[in-house]
């Protein structure tokens, strides 16, 4: 059975793509995230998942930290990190900073690590 969810089921905010999914209560092995980062700095703390996780960088610039390396990603690039692997992110600027990251598992299990 195909499912369609409104955006008020999953959005934060109307006026951007901010939000987010868990697909196993609709039978997926996916969980979405649609993050969307006005300010310089701002980004998620350290933590690992016990699946990979898929960021697509849809508009802006990032300062992704994987395990020990910092990688620069911008608009266009996609980041895959590995299981279990500690991880951040920051927006460099100038300007927003919107990603839509995948999990691939159908619930959100993360250990904050900072």
């Amino acid at each position: 059975m195909a499912h369609v969810i409104d955006r008020e089921e999953w959005a934060v905010r109307s006026d951007h793509w901010k939000g987010e999914l868990q697909g196993g209560a609709y039978g997926s092995n996916s969980c979405l995230i649609f993050n969307y980062l006005p300010d310089e700095g701002g980004g998620p703390r350290l933590h690992s998942h016990p699946y990979a996780e898929i960021f697509i960088i849809r508009q802006g610039t990032g300062l992704f930290t994987v395990g020990d390396k910092e990688i620069k990603a911008s608009a266009g690039q996609i980041v895959i990190v590995p299981p279990h692997t500690p991880h951040k992110f920051t927006n460099l600027g100038p300007g927003p900073l919107e990603t839509t990251d995948i999990h691939e598992n159908g619930t959100f299990i993360t250990k904050w690590l900072e």
